[in-house]
């Protein structure tokens, strides 16, 4: 049983969305913030990144930043480039994202999603979060007094929530914009009682929901929940805090992207030498100049002075019936990456950097040929059934297994922690 709530959201002016929605606070850094919202009074992460409003080198628990947060939301709302929905609603939000020549485009319900179901993990998690992270958003949400930037959830599909949202978005919508990197975003607001209810006796039929991207905007919505339930003398579960700003879509939409590795070093091993370790564990077959892309789990494409690799893992080198020991990412961890290169832990190793499918393998060949990086691996997608596999066991994945595209807009509806 999934409980999802309507609220009252806050949301730009129709004629202003462009201008606020903008990208994830947590896929740019201080300087290309500010950049983005230089030129853009409106611009969404003045609140989801409130420091590029501040003078530079605060550190990032620095309370100025969290209290700029709540100055600019609270302006926003003043001057009514913000307005908020004057009764409880759901949303229906729906991206278009070109991969090739084809569109690809899923529709996902936001909502409140419940920290008493992602207490009891019937709200499902993949990745372990770091602790200054958590707590740097923590922050944020309690003092904005908002949930900013939404969870991206998934559920298991049901033709019965499709045909709702089906039916919804066939009318006008609230807000359609093509973004400048060409996604474009369109959004329904369900205010009708009779469809709202029907929604959530719908969603009261999905045994769980899972985090796919966001579980440190999910664990810091779920912390703020516990310091006010225990402030809170007078708690009812019924308060909006009690609840995360979220976009559930149905898993058979979602698109995971390679998430690819570079690495600085080859562990103090000349190529011939590191080609020759390698191939105790991987069968190793050279490709040449062209870009050679994986199409298959356990294989691998890998980059080095000048020429692509296709590598296959070998058979008995992964458990094959573990399911986070036989992901890609942790096969290369295991047999390459630590025992070769000497990368123990790759959410902290300098040595290793990490990049989103979305930037191409021209990327990969880019950063080596210019001598910051001295060889780069092709990763093969992790699938959203893997993830729900290792989340219904308890388990968590690898560090940077998944890369989801296309990114949620912040700003296209907040959600406010006391109606």
């Amino acid at each position: 049983m999934s409980v999802v709530k309507p609220f009252r959201g806050v949301r730009p002016r129709p004629d202003l969305v462009e201008k606020v929605a903008a990208v994830p606070y947590d896929v740019v850094n201080f300087e290309e913030a500010c950049e983005i919202a230089r030129p853009n009074p409106y611009c969404f992460l003045r609140i989801e990144k409130s420091e590029i409003d501040l003078e530079p080198g605060l550190h990032v628990h620095d309370m100025r930043i969290f209290e700029k947060a709540q100055e600019n939301l609270e302006k926003f709302i003043k001057e009514g480039t913000m307005i908020r929905d004057p009764k409880k609603c759901y949303y229906i939000y729906r991206q278009i994202m070109k991969i090739g020549d084809k569109d690809h485009s899923q529709v996902g319900l936001l909502a409140g999603a419940s920290v008493e179901e992602y207490e009891k993990d019937l709200i499902k998690k993949h990745e372990h979060t770091r602790k200054d992270k958590e707590e740097e958003r923590t922050l944020h949400v309690d003092t904005a007094n908002a949930n900013t930037g939404p969870v991206f959830l998934a559920y298991k599909q049901k033709k019965s929530i499709d045909a709702i949202v089906d039916e919804i978005i066939k009318h006008k919508p609230e807000y359609d914009f093509t973004a400048g990197d060409g996604i474009k975003h369109t959004l329904w607001v369900v205010s009708e009682d009779e469809r709202i209810n029907k929604i959530a006796e719908e969603f009261k039929k999905v045994d769980c929901l899972y985090v796919a991207d966001g579980h440190h905007r999910s664990a810091a919505g779920t912390r703020v929940a516990q310091k006010r339930r225990e402030e809170n003398p007078h708690h009812t579960g019924e308060e909006e805090y009690n609840f995360f700003l979220s976009v559930i879509f149905p898993s058979n939409q979602l698109y995971i992207m390679d998430y690819n590795r570079v690495v600085k070093t080859l562990g103090g091993n000349t190529a011939e030498e590191f080609l020759n370790k390698i191939s105790k564990k991987f069968t190793v077959e050279k490709k040449g100049k062209d870009h050679f892309k994986p199409g298959e789990v356990h294989t691998f494409g890998m980059y080095l002075d000048g020429l692509w690799y296709k590598l296959t893992a070998k058979e008995g080198t992964y458990p094959g019936n573990d399911p986070v020991n036989s992901l890609d990412v942790a096969i290369l961890q295991a047999n390459l990456l630590d025992p070769i290169l000497g990368i123990k832990n790759p959410r902290e190793d300098k040595n290793i950097d990490f990049i989103g499918g979305m930037r191409g393998l021209k990327e990969l060949v880019r950063l080596v040929d210019s001598g910051k990086f001295k060889v780069a691996f092709a990763m093969f997608p992790t699938t959203m059934e893997q993830l729900m596999k290792v989340a219904d066991q308890g388990k968590v994945m690898p560090p940077k297994s998944t890369w989801f595209e296309p990114k949620l807009r912040s700003g296209m509806v907040v959600h406010l922690l006391e109606d």
